[in-house]
């Protein structure tokens, strides 16, 4: 099978065959028809996270759907045939973190951390980027990763659903816990800004003020539910907010860029009481400063938001059965589809601004 294989930090990726061994206990093989294009590949393979993520030689992607296509000792959870989405968040179901529903934060182990199933021509290991290695025909995973959906969703839409929109989505319902009527901010309307903004509109914010430093970007959150879209280098964006926040600040606010400085200043739109919710990852020695004494004072909350803890099990299929219910925005989602040889253009048009999710079709 072919795959696109990152062997030196900051080059192209290099398209060729490989080999892929079979599943495992309680592993499942995957017969990939989609892919998406994820700023945490791009992190990846420009040493953004060197150090922290996975070192080459690596094949990255993580946002993929598919067909099962084998399956090894012991799985219950799927079946060859089934139509799944292909999801990074390994969960044992059985560690604290499992059993108290927050399976995103899974401390359980996983012979995949460890071991291959991927070697070049040359024999060379190859390591699974992001727990999946989906730039690839197929993936061979955990079960937990792989999650059974209608066969009427369209696949290269599914493969949205495996990082951006459930992290985006899932940090309104999931993290924050977003009320009807709640004021929120969202800063940054990429791919996981927008699906912020959309899950805000889901669940009855207003208003949803979206905010981000490209005029392209600002019409795309009006169209994802944003009832206000502003360029904040051309506004006083703790003015506006208090403005259409009856001079409180908004309930929440949400960072969808791993920005650290963004997110210092960001606590600045938020009302007494409220909450500040950190989305987007950034490299790993980005730091927040945080007055203490005024965030005390004001009672104040900040939250990580991971994968927005997502249950992938749970939340998955509701997503399909939203967006096939038509009140989901996923196809306004991708810019473009390519064949997995014009990897790096894809990629190189993702880094200028150019899309908000390129998908790679087998």
């Amino acid at each position: 099978m072919k795959a696109a294989v990152c062997y030196e930090l900051g080059t192209p990726l290099v398209v060729e065959e490989v080999n892929l061994d079979p599943p495992k206990a309680g592993e499942v093989k995957v017969c990939l028809a989609a892919v998406a294009i994820c700023h945490s590949d791009v992190h990846t393979i420009r040493g953004d996270w060197e150090g922290w993520g996975t070192p080459p030689p690596v094949v990255v992607g993580h946002e993929a759907a598919g067909v099962v296509e084998e399956v090894g000792e012991g799985v219950t959870l799927c079946q060859p045939g089934d139509t799944a989405v292909v999801s990074l968040v390994r969960h044992c179901g059985r560690c604290f973190q499992c059993t108290t529903g927050a399976p995103d934060l899974c401390e359980g182990q996983f012979a995949l951390a460890s071991e291959h199933r991927l070697r070049n021509k040359r024999g060379q290991p190859l390591n699974q980027g992001i727990a999946t290695g989906a730039f690839a025909e197929s993936v061979v995973v955990d079960q937990s990763q792989v999650i059974p959906i209608s066969k009427e969703m369209p696949q290269d839409r599914a493969c949205l659903l495996a990082c951006g929109v459930i992290t985006g989505v899932g940090a309104v319902f999931n993290t924050a816990k977003v009320e009807p009527g709640s004021s929120v901010v969202v800063i940054g309307a990429g791919g996981v800004g927008l699906n912020t903004i959309q899950g805000a509109a889901l669940a009855g914010a207003y208003p949803i003020v979206a905010l981000d430093v490209l005029d392209s970007k600002l019409a795309a959150a009006r169209a994802f539910g944003a009832t206000q879209a502003f360029n904040s280098k051309e506004i006083d964006p703790r003015r506006t907010v208090k403005d259409l926040t009856s001079g409180r600040g908004a309930d929440y606010a949400f960072v969808t860029i791993g920005n650290a400085g963004v997110a210092s200043q960001a606590l600045r739109l938020v009302r007494r009481g409220g909450s500040l919710v950190l989305v987007g990852m950034p490299g790993k020695d980005a730091m927040v400063n945080l007055p203490m004494g005024q965030f005390v004072y004001d009672g104040q909350r900040v939250i990580g938001s991971h994968m927005g803890s997502t249950r992938p099990r749970v939340d998955v299929p509701r997503l399909v059965d939203l967006y096939l219910g038509g009140r989901l925005k996923l196809d306004e989602l991708i810019t473009a589809c390519y064949p997995l040889e014009k990897i790096n253009e894809a990629i190189e048009v993702m880094e200028r601004g150019e899309a908000l999710r390129n998908v790679i079709i087998f």
